[in-house]
């Protein structure tokens, strides 16, 4: 077994598809076949399951999938420490985020670790909080910008970066615009319909927590997966949401009402660094959380 066929093994499960995988890794689709029919031999089984349009993984692909993302991270990670040794950052950083996360510019802070380490190649993606702690755990990240980890969910280190309230977000013409600058009551919701995240980005996690703790329920009518949707809904008059304070002060937000929350189980919204243990850190992790403590860039 090979770092290489590895390489393509991941990529086609990445991206269910032989053509995708080929164009993303610049090698022929027959070779990188070759690769993958050449591993399921060794390993005597079916790795995917194909079909015209795609491909997906059996069971014993998917637990491939996991032990084959961990050996290719050590491998960058072995790479990255020799080099970190000759005083050169090369290799790959992989940094996870969930989007509109509080307490970081993720672009400023990127551009800056671009101009120090141009040789550094750098990968983002946006996912949500879950996804993000899998990631980092599983090596197929190196760190990740996340909201509302809770101690129990990670073993490795949390670094803060902000913590916010959360506020009710709604139409200038909704009954509860009238309490701007004042507080609403949780009771004064019932009956409300909501605008939410899908369950797995943070400010939603930290609703559905605050709900949960005050003995309130609601129903979410409407669950979107970006943030200028959620706020083009509240306009629109279709639901409030609760959301991170921070929200409410986007261009996109101007003319709606921000009213905060009353009462004992006040929401808020924190945003950490979610980081592997000390001792699995890349190079790259490092020289990137060293910007991160940088306060120009918070």
């Amino acid at each position: 077994m090979e770092l290489r066929q590895l390489e393509h093994f991941v990529a086609v499960a990445e991206e269910q598809h032989f053509t995708r995988a080929a164009e993303r890794l610049a090698v022929s689709q027959s070779g990188l076949s070759a690769s993958v029919r050449a591993l399921e031999h060794e390993l005597r089984t079916p790795l995917f399951s194909r079909t015209t349009r795609m491909v997906r993984l059996t069971e014993a692909g998917a637990a491939l999938l996991v032990e084959a993302e961990r050996t290719l991270a050590g491998a960058r990670a072995a790479r990255d420490a020799v080099d970190a040794v000759r005083g050169l950052l090369r290799g790959t950083l992989t940094l996870g985020v969930e989007q509109c996360v509080a307490g970081v510019s993720t672009a400023r802070l990127l551009a800056a670790f671009h101009r120090e380490h141009p040789h550094m190649e750098i990968r983002l993606r946006q996912e949500g909080t879950s996804s993000l702690l899998d990631g980092v755990a599983g090596g197929r990240l190196d760190l990740a910008f996340a909201a509302t980890v809770s101690p129990p969910e990670w073993r490795g280190e949390l670094v803060p970066l902000a913590r916010e309230p959360m506020v009710v977000l709604c139409a200038p013409g909704h009954r509860l615009a009238q309490e701007e600058g004042g507080r609403v009551a949780w009771s004064e919701l019932h009956g409300e319909w909501f605008i939410d995240f899908h369950p797995d980005w943070g400010p939603r996690r930290a609703a559905d927590e605050a709900f949960a703790a005050a003995g309130a329920r609601r129903t979410v009518a409407l669950e979107v997966n970006d943030v200028h949707s959620l706020l083009e809904l509240v306009h629109e008059g279709l639901g409030i949401a609760v959301v991170p304070h921070h929200f409410s002060r986007k261009p996109e937000a101007r003319g709606l009402v921000a009213v905060e929350l009353d009462g004992a189980h006040r929401p808020f919204y924190e945003s950490v660094v979610v980081l592997p243990p000390a001792r699995a850190m890349t190079p790259g992790a490092k020289a990137l959380m060293k910007l991160v403590r940088e306060a120009p860039l918070r």
